[in-house]
């Protein structure tokens, strides 16, 4: 790369880094290009983007956005891996570090808070943003008569406790 490509290069990556909430860090040392090629489809597949970037080049890229967080990871052989859906990218990542030692997931960011592995790993299992969503209509969806027979059950079980001691009494 000559110095204009960088300067592109770092420039398409601030940009990007400004469009996102999550960046994940990963060390790639030793893959196959078919492995590679795999682990990208997976990231198109969920709308996530995977590139491999030299350290100082991204680590200038990462320079005041709100993933500085990052830069300490940049070391060794690193990927960068983003997209709109934080939960998308860790999930693809997480599966794919399962079935391949060579891919290891360093870390991450996701706004100005930085994440080990733990964290990265945490967020891989919430739910997806179409599911939380799908989840929601379903909420919003629910019958009326549901919602009105569980506002009424506390009122027909305080009946029946009037009853019971009517009953009593009467007796």
């Amino acid at each position: 790369m000559d110095r204009t490509e960088k300067r592109a290069f770092v420039e398409s990556l601030v940009t990007t880094f400004g469009e996102t909430s999550f960046v994940l860090v990963a060390q790639n040392k030793g893959l196959t290009v078919a492995a590679v090629d795999d682990l990208r489809r997976k990231m198109k597949a969920a709308g996530a983007t995977y590139k491999v970037a030299k350290n100082r080049l991204a680590s200038r890229a990462l320079d005041g956005t709100r993933f500085q967080g990052v830069q300490p990871l940049l070391k060794g052989p690193t990927a960068l891996a983003w997209a709109k859906d934080p939960v998308a990218v860790a999930k693809t990542a997480v599966e794919f570090a399962k079935t391949n030692d060579k891919f290891v997931i360093l870390g991450g960011a996701l706004g100005t808070q930085t994440l080990a592995l733990d964290g990265v790993k945490a967020l891989a299992e919430l739910p997806s943003l179409d599911a939380l969503r799908a989840q929601l209509v379903g909420l919003i969806q629910t019958p009326a008569t549901r919602i009105a027979g569980v506002l009424q059950a506390p009122g027909g079980q305080l009946a029946r406790v009037l009853k019971a001691f009517a009953d009593k009494d009467a007796a």
